[in-house]
């Protein structure tokens, strides 16, 4: 940690197509090895392919994914005399927003099917409906907290 000034906050960039900045976090954590442009031809392709299983918008349709997946209370190892505790701490939801964006893009990475494109795009609807991998670790976490609430004083 810096001991001079507090870093700060930068504002995400919004995408080309769609210009959401939303859009553009989650192109940015699909990155891998700086190909932005596949990144950016996964989602578009994703978001198509909601469109046409849903006929719904499909940019609610991720903002209701990511909102049902934004968790509000995660657990932090703190180490206390001598013994590790996980303790539950609430989170702001910028930092929410991008548990849920990595929770989503995991569990599609590990779904099996054809490629990124099928995989993301039926993780986000199962997500917006309340179903999925990215939810079941939402509650995993929920759960963890609530069950270690008794070591929240060490905070």
């Amino acid at each position: 940690m810096s001991r001079r000034s507090t870093a700060e906050k930068k504002t995400a960039k919004s995408d080309p197509i769609y210009h959401n900045r939303l859009v553009n976090m989650v192109v940015n954590r699909i990155l891998k090895n700086g190909k932005k442009s596949l990144a950016y031809r996964i989602l578009y392709r994703a978001i198509k392919n909601i469109q046409q299983k849903t006929e719904k918008n499909p940019l609610s349709v991720l903002r209701q994914a990511i909102r049902r997946v934004t968790p509000n209370v995660t657990v932090k190892a703190r180490r206390v005399g001598g013994s590790t505790y996980r303790v539950p701490t609430e989170i702001r939801s910028t930092q929410g927003k991008v548990l849920a964006i990595r929770w989503l893009l995991g569990a599609s990475r590990k779904r099996l099917g054809r490629n990124m494109k099928f995989k993301l795009s039926h993780e986000l609807m199962d997500a917006a409906r309340g179903n999925g991998n990215a939810i079941r670790k939402k509650e995993e976490t929920h759960r963890m907290a609530e069950a270690n609430r008794a070591f929240a004083h060490f905070r």
